[in-house]
């Protein structure tokens, strides 16, 4: 419980009570609703575990009307009684109203503090509070008892299948009254037995020297050898103090086994470097030298065809960190205008909807736990691009634009930074907590400083609709869509360092385009210039901002390799954040960084306008640093079970991927281990050339194996190559939401050398 036991929040929360739930407008029943003694699930009236056949998992909760269905469904007095638990992964929100302020208030606090305190746990506590779990399920009778036949049934819970004479060995070895059952002291046993780590008591009495511990001597020893840290004998006593939890061991000066697992647990010992998951790069260059993570079509929970469309895509796909969503704006009834997929039958939100809740949720401060497992709070103050798909008409822009400014209001950029036209972008730093709408513009920037070009401007005019034709200097890619849109001077104004433009080629771009002109690109064009004129891509990627997209045919909202087009340079590559993917968990894996603010600074030949870098070719130059990575898979702890395979146990393969410049894209993969998922060992080594780190991308992916068909997904991790941590470390796991898999995790000693 996070160390909330005897919190009386918590227990109002385990007690529960009767709440109203809220559907429509017509269906609003009360049920009777209270917290799982996991701390994660919630139990209804119904007696059974919300969303039983696949538990959905408590992400956070919102105070009063603030989700989509109870702004639709209920009335604005109600407001202080409402409140939202939000789940995990795709997940329905569950609207509830209390039966008074007073009790909304408990239910949201007691809420807030469970979300918090479990997140706070490190990767022991949470492996503890896993198997008193599994424990838990196990013990049929609720007698604080252990069978032999429910020690069996606690093997099967935790993923780990054993013959029945190893179990009978097991059951024996902890019995010591002999009386068929295990308790007390004899469950303690059994629990010692089942988290024992062989392989971190081999590292460790290598190093432990001093009277069976180790010193802080020893330890300094292990930091600078094993770890590669540049350790002092003073860190080493400070690591002591923190993390050794005997005392008596402690006063002497030294660190037992225990506090040494204690310590390869902790966040700042995990494979990502504590110092790159903070904000650590330079945010005061401009806007285009750096990598920003985008969404393309983000009002949709699903499929492009008929999926919902809703402001909670918006919310969610801002708090992982997206700094440039896209708004498909079309014509609504009664003078509002919409956002929905144009054409389809996906559903439709209200523009002005999508505009408060982005206003709401773009900068907005939260408890979170970030995948170097530890708690933060999560937020990001730069900039936020609102990428327009115009297709309204003139006094429905003129609606959109006034929404924009009154909802708005001071964050909206609407005229260059300074008394004087700019010539180069500013800085995410400069932008702070500001918004930019990314579209199209009836004149030039430079009216915004001429008082006679300003007003020689129509109140609108017709510009081109399409923002996608594209024509390369190799030859044509004809625009489908050459119709005519009117553009309201009012919207037109807003635009300011990110004008939608036609691609005419980068020759025509380098004359004749200004560093706030944009294009955007469809993946598979891209992609050619990405591999057949990659240094001109990267020259004008250098001072100008490239949007990529996924191609029209993805109406699964599937996603491509955004991979190709950072090594050109591109910043705004935008994918679908709504499905979640290896290409989407490639692109958490970039934006894991330089803490999580969607912001992530170029390597300096991508900010170069003479670079001769070429990803493909790899000519000489400061980009080559040619490393070694050596990479030895030792065990798994704790993997889940496949969804799919419920009643089977995991037959656990590592996968570990390099993805970067083409030259470095590599796979390799263990030997599969049969029916354990709880403490597999692999001990398997791997090697990887790289030749561009700076670019380079490291993959963990777990799965089970499968002989007759594909494995299935069991959990990932990804981050950045420079970002490896060396050493002895744990790799946490993210599952296919990119949630942490809170007790789950892999070993590995992680070694770069010079090639």
């Amino acid at each position: 419980w996070g160390g909330l036991e005897g919190d009386g929040d918590l227990q109002f929360l385990l007690t529960g009570g009767d709440l109203l739930k809220v559907r429509s407008s017509s269906w609003k029943k009360t049920r009777y609703f209270k917290l799982q003694d996991d701390c994660k699930t919630l139990w209804y009236e119904s007696q059974r575990t919300f969303f039983k056949s696949n538990p959905a998992y408590i992400s956070a909760v919102r105070p009063g009307r603030q989700s989509e269905g109870l702004q639709k469904y209920t009335e604005e007095q109600v407001g202080p009684r409402c409140f939202s638990i939000i789940f995990k992964g795709r997940r329905k929100n569950l609207d509830l109203i209390a039966s008074s302020e007073e009790e909304a208030r408990r239910w949201v606090v007691g809420l807030e503090k469970v979300i918090t305190s479990t997140k706070g746990l490190d990767r022991q506590v949470k492996t503890e509070h896993w198997i008193f779990n599994c424990m838990r399920k196990a013990d049929k009778n609720v007698d604080d008892k252990l069978t032999q036949k429910e020690l069996k049934d606690l093997l099967l819970f935790m993923n780990m299948e054993v013959e029945d004479d190893y179990a009978e060995i097991l059951f024996k070895q902890c019995d010591a009254s002999k009386s068929g059952y295990l308790s007390g002291a004899e469950i303690e046993r059994f629990y010692e037995l089942l988290t024992q780590r062989p392989e971190i008591d081999i590292i460790y009495s290598e190093y432990a020297r001093t009277t069976g511990l180790m010193s802080a001597a020893d330890l300094q020893q292990f930091l600078v050898q094993e770890q590669r840290e540049e350790a002092t004998l003073a860190d080493a006593h400070a690591l002591i103090d923190k993390y050794e939890p005997d005392e008596k061991v402690k006063e002497k000066k030294l660190l037992s086994k225990d506090g040494f697992l204690i310590y390869l647990n902790h966040p700042e010992s995990v494979v990502l470097s504590p110092t790159h998951a903070t904000l650590y790069q330079d945010m005061s260059q401009p806007l285009s030298h750096y990598f920003i993570s985008s969404s393309h079509n983000t009002y949709l929970l699903e499929d492009q065809l008929k999926g919902p469309s809703s402001t909670e895509a918006y919310i969610r796909a801002l708090l992982l960190g997206c700094r440039c969503v896209e708004l498909d704006c079309w014509d609504g009834s009664d003078g509002e205008p919409v956002i929905y997929h144009g054409y389809t039958l996906t559903s439709k939100i209200l523009f002005k909807d999508a505009i408060q809740a982005i206003h709401e949720y773009a900068f907005k401060v939260g408890v979170c736990v970030c995948v170097c497992v530890c708690v933060c709070v999560c937020t990001s103050e730069y900039p936020v691009i609102l990428s327009l798909e115009n297709h309204c008409s003139v006094e429905q822009q003129q609606v959109m634009a006034q929404h924009m400014s009154s909802i708005l209001g001071p964050a909206l950029l609407t005229q260059p930074l300074g008394d004087t036209m700019p010539t180069c972008f500013p800085s995410p730093e400069d932008l702070k907590r500001r918004f930019i709408i990314k579209g199209k513009r009836l004149n030039k920037l430079e009216a915004a400083f001429s008082p006679e070009a300003a007003a020689d401007t129509a109140d609108y005019d017709a510009v081109s609709e399409d923002t996608h034709g594209l024509k390369c200097d190799g030859g044509p890619f004809y625009a489908q869509n050459k119709k005519k849109l009117k553009l309201a001077k009012e919207l037109s104004d807003m635009v300011v360092y990110c004008k939608s433009v036609h691609f005419n080629g980068f020759a025509d771009a380098r004359d004749n385009l200004s560093f706030y002109e944009m294009s955007s690109f469809k993946e598979g064009k891209a992609l050619e210039l990405a591999e057949e004129s990659a240094n001109c891509y990267i020259h004008h990627n250098v001072d100008k901002l490239s949007r990529i997209y996924p191609a029209g045919s993805r109406t699964d909202s599937s996603n491509y390799n955004p991979v190709p087009f950072w090594n050109a340079g591109c910043q705004i590559v935008a994918l679908n954040f709504q499905t979640r993917c290896a290409d989407m968990s490639l692109n958490q894996g970039r934006f894991l960084v330089n803490g999580r603010s969607g912001y992530v600074l170029k390597p300096s030949y991508l900010r170069d306008a003479a670079s001769e870098f070429d990803p493909i070719t790899l000519t000489r130059g400061p980009w080559l640093k040619h490393k070694n990575l050596h990479i030895m898979v030792i065990s798994g702890q704790q993997l889940p079970k496949v969804k799919a395979k419920k009643t089977s146990i995991v037959d656990p393969v590592v996968r570990v991927e390099v993805q970067g410049v083409p030259a470095d894209v590599a796979v390799k993969e263990t030997a599969c281990i049969d029916n354990n998922g709880f403490n597999p060992a692999w001990n398997e080594s791997f090697t990887f050339e790289v030749h561009v780190p700076e670019l380079a991308l490291v993959r963990f992916v777990v799965e089970d194996y499968d002989s007759a068909s594909d494995n299935e997904f069991v959990g990932q991790y990804t981050l950045p190559f420079s970002s490896l941590q060396m050493g002895y470390r744990h790799v946490p796991l993210l599952d296919q939401n990119g949630d942490l898999l809170p007790s789950s995790g892999l070993f590995v000693h992680v070694m770069v050398v010079d090639a």
